[in-house]
Order: C-alpha cells, then structure tokens, then sequence
C-alpha cells in the first residue's frame, strides 16, 4: 500500500503538526492487509483507507462472557443468515425498512435514499447478515459487511426493528456476529472506531483490541485513558505524553516504536 499523509491544522506553540493518514492499495493487495495495518475504508469502492482508533476481536481469543451469553439469551428464536451481496434482495420493502431506522437513529434525511442505495450497491458491501424472528416469521435487521474468507469480517451498518429495544436486539445483532465469525474460522471481526464513552459497548468481547497508531492494543484501561484524553486539552503528541508512557509502556519510548509493524520504503 502506499501512504498519503493529509495536513490537519497546525498547533505551532506546542509543535503539534497532525496529519491523518490516509492508505491506498496498490495493484493486486487485498483490503485484509490494510485492515491489519489500522485502516478502515473511507472509499466504498475500496480505493481509500483512513487510520483510526478502531476496534476489532481477535476471534480466536473470544468466549462469551456472562454478559454476552444474557444478550444472546434475550434474542432467543432470532436467527441470522450470512448471504453474498448478489444473494440479498435489496429492494424498496428493505430501502423503506433502513431508512426509518436511519431516520430515527441518525436524524431525518442524515441518510438519503440515494446514500442507502449507493451502500448497498458498492464494493463494500460483499455480504449481509440477516436476522429473523422464527416466531413471527419475520425479518427485523440486517447488518452489512465486507467479509474476506479465513481473513476478516467488517460489521458496517446495522439496521433494525426498534420495536425490539426491550430485547437489546442492536446489542443481540453484534454479539451473534462475534459468536458466528468465532465459530466459522475468521480470524477477526473489525467493529468500528471507538472515539468517546458510548462506543466502548464495542470491547464487551474476550479479545477485543484497538489500534493505538502504532500497535493493536488489548489493554482497555490504555484505551479509555486516550478517551479520556481527548476531553481536555491537548499540548503534546501522544507518544511524548509522560504520563502516557509511564502508565502503559513502563517510560520506555524505544519500546514503543521498536517494531517492524510499519516498513516504509524510501526509494
């Protein structure tokens, strides 16, 4: 892959010059490298990456907890189905059916109909996992997904029935993802970023990890320390943060870069 390094405004009085760093694939590289690598795609063709503070569960590591097997239990008779893009009729019935929820979660018209189509109709979109009430024999959610065969699963958007809220059924969709992945063989299921208090719902799994900027981190005190981070402000870059460094890495900033995660070649 190749790296871009996109300007962001300058902090001159504390020498702080951020850049976001953006990926692009080079020819024949599969998304699953760029994933490992801390990006997550900023292009629904799958031509642009963006780093991020995102979690993923490193599924080999993963057993429900107390937690995840009550959720599990709540959607009892709910069944999910992972079909291909190409399997999964998107229509007006299920256009409608997003767009209410998108409505209601995001605020009216945050997401068009043309944006929902424009979703479902892209590269990022390989696959959904589609959830049933047995019971009522009735649809009541789906997620959409990129999923890479014995590589990876990206749970995107998730849209459901919120008439199910007494059953956690948003909170039911993501633990039957996690127990699903788990146990066909996947080696890891990416959440999405997790930038404030109300996302950590996404660490309430055995192996769950985000990505620091130079590592992937399992130590979940680390992450909610960088939240509480970005409420205050801010006069050093991360890394040089003392505190930071005696709290996580025993003040040993060498240790912390010493690592071949990243190779860039100058040529």
């Amino acid at each position: 892959m190749k790296l871009i390094f996109s300007e962001y405004k300058s902090d001159y009085g504390h020498y702080i010059f951020p850049y976001a760093i953006w990926a692009v694939p080079e020819k024949g590289e599969r998304p699953a490298n760029i994933f490992q690598k801390g990006f997550l795609p900023s292009a629904r063709d799958l031509s642009r990456y963006y780093m991020c503070r995102q979690i993923r569960v490193k599924l080999r590591e993963y057993s429900p907890s107390s937690e995840n097997r009550r959720i599990l239990k709540k959607g009892k008779g709910i069944h999910c189905q992972l079909l291909s893009r190409a399997e999964f009729e998107y229509n007006n019935t299920w256009r409608t059916f997003c767009k209410n929820y998108a409505d209601i979660k995001f605020g009216k018209n945050v997401m068009s109909n043309r944006r929902l189509d424009s979703l479902f109709h892209s590269d990022l979109i390989s696959h959904v996992l589609l959830f049933t009430d047995t019971e009522k024999d009735q649809k009541v959610g789906l997620t959409t997904l990129y999923f890479e065969k014995n590589q990876l699963a990206y749970y995107y958007y998730a849209f459901y029935d919120l008439n199910y809220y007494t059953r956690n059924l948003g909170m039911f969709m993501m633990t039957t993802a996690v127990e699903f992945f788990s146990s066909n063989g996947t080696p890891y299921l990416y959440l999405g970023t997790c930038y404030s208090r109300t996302a950590l719902y996404k660490t309430q799994f055995r192996g769950a990890e985000f990505f620091t900027g130079f590592r992937w981190s399992g130590n979940l005190k680390e992450l909610k320390y960088l939240i509480a981070r970005d409420d205050g402000a801010v006069t050093q870059h991360l890394v040089e943060t003392k505190e930071y460094q005696d709290k996580f890495y025993r003040s040993q900033f060498p240790q912390m870069i010493d690592s071949d995660f990243f190779m860039i070649a100058i040529e």
